[in-house]
């Protein structure tokens, strides 16, 4: 299922600058894994050591935050739109 994965400005050194790249897989994990083979070293950025999402990543699938779905198992049907934020953190 090829779906659209929106780059964070972050993280867009390693998509040649590109804000929306595609990539393949049914679940996030898969499009994750083929994600960081097309565009080595991203995964890293997204996934820590564990292979679990780096807790100041949020992942959305279309409007639904993975990690209150089924996570790295959600399924990315065929064009969705997968959107990777940095969270964001500050106050006085």
């Amino acid at each position: 299922m090829s779906v659209s994965v929106r780059i964070p400005t972050i993280l867009r050194t390693y998509t040649g600058g590109a804000a929306d790249v595609t990539a393949e897989g049914a679940t996030l994990r898969d499009v994750l894994q083929k994600l960081d083979a097309d565009y080595p070293g991203i995964g890293a950025r997204i996934l820590d050591e564990s292979g679990k999402l780096r807790r100041f990543v949020n992942v959305y699938v279309g409007d639904e935050d993975v990690r209150f779905a089924e996570g790295l198992e959600t399924p990315t049907p065929n064009g969705a739109q997968v959107s990777v934020i940095p969270a964001v953190a500050g106050g006085q």
